[in-house]
């Protein structure tokens, strides 16, 4: 079992696999060994390390469905079987995923990407307006009409890490705009609809950070 053991590993240095220096085994049955090595390992914010994509080496499944196949020598051999979890568990990939950005997921990424924000009462039927444009472009995009004010509304949009805020007001829906802050607290000012779907389209495309 050692044998086999130290050929796939051998088979792994030949390859130049990365992370083969992690590399384990566990004997735990006379048939079974599994060689992983983890070429995946990720940092969260507080600097510690998680275990995500791995490779795995089994020489258990090909013994227990009997798989063989014709060498060159034309006799039968047992094949190794190598199995590539690309996110391992889901529920640790997504946790990990959530405590690396710290909830503060980039634009591409956010559940919801922006929140529109009416001032008052009679802005409710133009920020409808805005939430229909721009989800028609492909963007995920919620509104805030609670009765509370605005700037409550925009505390807990930042308290949701939502990264864009958009505020539409009288003056926003004279000129057919939107009054753009981001979750950090810079206030971009009022842009027009077609530039803030310009914007956030190409932070998407790009995934990168918001200009500015």
């Amino acid at each position: 079992m050692k044998r086999i053991a130290t050929i796939a590993l051998a088979v792994c240095a030949v390859l130049a696999l990365p992370g083969v220096g992690q590399a384990q085994s566990y004997p735990t049955k006379p048939v079974q060994v599994f060689i992983h090595f983890n070429p995946g390992a990720v940092v969260d914010l507080l600097g510690r390390e998680w275990q995500c994509t791995t490779v795995q080496f089994d020489f258990n499944l090909p013994e227990r469905f009997d798989v063989s196949y014709i060498g060159e020598d034309g006799r039968e051999h047992r094949p190794f079987m190598v199995h590539r979890a690309l996110l391992g568990s889901i529920e640790r990939f997504v946790g990990v995923l959530i405590e690396h950005y710290g909830g503060a997921f980039p634009l591409w990424l956010a559940p919801v990407q922006a929140i529109v924000i009416p001032i008052a009462d009679r802005h409710v039927e133009y920020a409808h307006r805005v939430v229909n444009d721009l989800r028609a472009e492909g963007l995920r995009v919620e509104m805030d009409a609670r009765g509370e004010r605005m700037q409550a509304k925009i505390r807990d949009a930042q308290l949701q890490k939502v990264p864009y805020m958009l505020i539409v007001g009288d003056r926003e829906q004279e000129a057919g705009a939107a009054a753009v802050r981001h979750r950090d607290g810079s206030d971009l000012g009022p842009l027009p609809l077609f530039q803030i779907i310009d914007r956030l389209k190409d932070e998407i495309a790009t995934k990168g950070q918001p200009e500015t």
